[in-house]
Formats: C-alpha cells, structure tokens, sequence
C-alpha cells in the first residue's frame, strides 16, 4: 500500500515540476479544409449544434506539458490526413495543477498552433484515482493521467455517442473518419486492434492464474478468447460504458491489485480483465504499436507486417526523446516530419511545408524497417 502511494506522490511531483517549467512554444501549423461531401463549417456553427453536431468525429487525448510535444504532432497528423479535418473535435483531458493557471497555457497553445481546431479542454483531478494506483514496471506509467481514459464517459457531454481515444505518441497516417466508422455490434462496448499471438499469460502475475477465485475464471463465458490490445488505441461507445459502469469495473480490479498484486503494468491490465475476449476487432494498421520499445530499454523496433495507418510509439523511448539526444531510431525521422515544435537553439521550426514527406498508408511496412 505504502509502495502505491508513493509511486503517486512521485508522478504528482513530477507533475508539479514540469508545471513550473515553461511549455514548449510550436510552430502555427497549415490549416486543412474539408473536401467534397463534407459538412459545411458555416452550417453547423449556424445550426447551434457545437460539440453535439451529429457530423463530427471524436477523438480524446490527454494533454499536459510533458507530453505536448507528442499531442501536437499527433493532432497535425490526424488533421492532414482527414477527409474532413473541420469535423473533427478533439478533447483533451488534463490533469488539475496550479489552481487552472496549466489548463489556461495549454489552451492558448493548442489555439496558437491550431487556430481552427474545434477542441474542448476538460480538468482531470488526480484524486479521482489516486488510492487506486499501485507501483509499476516504470514511473512514467504510474502517472493519474494515465487512468483519465477510464472517466471519458464521466468527462465528455452526454450528447457525444463514442470517441476515439489515442495515446499521444502516435501518427495517423489515413482517414481516421475509417476508424471512426467501426461497427459496434450490440454486445460490444470498446473496439480496437487484438494481438492474439502474443503471450497473455504475462500480462498478469502468477499470484493471478493461481488464484481460485480468480485466475482464468475471470475470461469463463467471454464472447472470444482473451487476447491482448493496445489500449492507446481505442473506439469507446460512451453510451454503453455508462450504462454498463464500466469505470467502476475497472477500479474493483485496482482495488483487487492493492490487496493481492496481480498484474506489474499500470493501467492495462483493468482494461485486460474487463474487455479481453469482448472487444470489437480493428486491423491492425490502425495500431502500428511498440515503436518506443520495451518499458525498460526503449529499443528501435520497426514496424509490423502489413499496411500502416497509424504508427504508436508505445514503450519507454519517444521519438522527440531520441531526436533530442541524437540517437534517432530510422522510424523517428517519420515522427520528425510533424514535429511543430520550437527549438530553444535556434527560435524556428522548419515549415511544415518544407519537411520531408509524410508517411503514406499505401506503403509497405518494409519501407520503414531495417
């Protein structure tokens, strides 16, 4: 109990410093207009609708000074490759810090860098889930913004039916309308890629399988096998999660891991023992994951078999990190062609316009490996 408390007084101090930095400044980035057969702009803002404007496409992310880098590279990604950038509202979930002074900077920032975007901003308190989150393989995954995902149906208006939640170390690279488009068939809450090759067995402890009350008990009557997903990669129906109180599922087995240790790797596991076996397939092109390695060492690692429509640098080692330190893995330079950022060096960023070209879906995974 001790060790969880202190692994989130330390991610909460780690919070509070990078609140007294200043935020990193980015370049403003092109603007994207809808193509044909998309909604016009003027009709929506006329018909009052806003954020409840049946045509929109929803995606959710976190958002916080240490990882702002990532979002905004994610968002200029997903904006050039919409169909219908304009219908397309973002939420960012950022954590309280200094009394609404952060969520105020990072507004203007996202306003600055995207002056047309249609976002919402939405105070995620770190108390909400505090006493539930238990030590971890790395720090940075025990983070309460982590566990934001869990509360998106308590967070965004009623009036939205699902979102997609990205992690902010990803890259689109198609029409995410595509994604947002999976059917979600009636016994289905969440959709998203399943990985039912690799060993899901270590996604939990052996205290886990050997429990009686627990163990593979837990997957009995599932509409599939379980297999592992990616949760920084998801379709949520909104709707269904609070009408089946899916965040309460999910924090009965944080309390089960504060009393009997079954899982080491922070907020999946929950999402494991609650969706694994029910989840809606996606391809796996919408989640070209594991780009930033292994929770421990960050390794270069290269894209999986098949097409790619958005790339993830899940692990330990981000490619902005890489960059900065002159140790890029091959696929980093991907991630460098949408990198609005600023430097401190030299006060500009290259424009957009004159970065080298930006990954196209068509091309095969081979492309980008070595």
């Amino acid at each position: 109990m001790r060790a969880g408390v202190a692994a989130v007084a330390a991610a909460m101090l780690v919070l509070v410093c990078a609140r007294a930095a200043p935020l990193p400044r980015f370049a403003e980035a092109p603007e994207y207009r809808n193509g044909d057969g998309c909604p016009p702009p003027a009709m929506k803002a006329a018909a009052g609708m806003g954020v409840c404007d049946p045509g929109l496409v929803h995606i959710a992310m976190t958002l916080d000074a240490h990882y702002l880098r990532g979002s905004m590279a994610a968002v200029y990604s997903l904006l050039k490759h919409a169909s219908c950038p304009e219908s397309i509202f973002f939420h960012f979930l950022a954590a309280a810090a200094g009394g609404g002074e952060e969520e105020g900077e990072l507004r203007r920032a996202v306003a600055a860098t995207f002056p047309s975007l249609r976002f919402e901003i939405y105070v995620f308190r770190a108390e909400a889930v505090a006493g539930l989150i238990s030590a971890s393989v790395r720090a940075a995954l025990e983070s309460p913004l982590n566990y934001a995902r869990n509360h998106l149906a308590d967070l965004l208006p009623r009036c939205v039916p699902r979102a997609i939640y990205l992690d902010s170390d990803v890259l689109a690279a198609d029409d995410v309308r595509r994604l947002w488009e999976t059917r979600l068939p009636a016994a289905a809450v969440v959709a998203a890629p399943e990985y039912c090759h690799a060993n899901f067995t270590r996604y939990f402890t052996p205290a886990f399988w050997s429990d009686p009350e627990i163990g593979a008990r837990v997957f009995a009557g599932r509409r599939r096998p379980p297999c592992y997903f990616n949760t920084g990669v998801m379709v949520i129906d909104l709707r269904r999660w609070r009408a089946g109180n899916y965040r309460q599922r999910i924090e009965r087995w944080m309390e089960i891991q504060k009393e009997k240790r079954i899982y080491e790797l922070g907020s999946l596991p929950p999402f494991l023992l609650v969706f694994a076996g029910e989840v809606e397939a996606v391809d796996h092109r919408w989640n070209q994951h594991g780009l930033g390695g292994d929770n421990v060492h960050g390794s270069c690692r290269p894209l999986h078999d098949g097409p790619v429509s958005l790339m993830h640098w899940s692990g330990k080692g981000k490619p902005w990190d890489r960059l900065d330190a002159g140790k890029p893995c091959p696929l980093d330079h991907t991630w460098k062609s949408y990198d609005l950022y600023i430097s401190g060096e030299d006060g500009a960023a290259a424009s957009p316009a004159s970065r080298p070209a930006a990954l196209s879906s068509t091309w095969p995974a081979s492309v980008f490996s070595w």
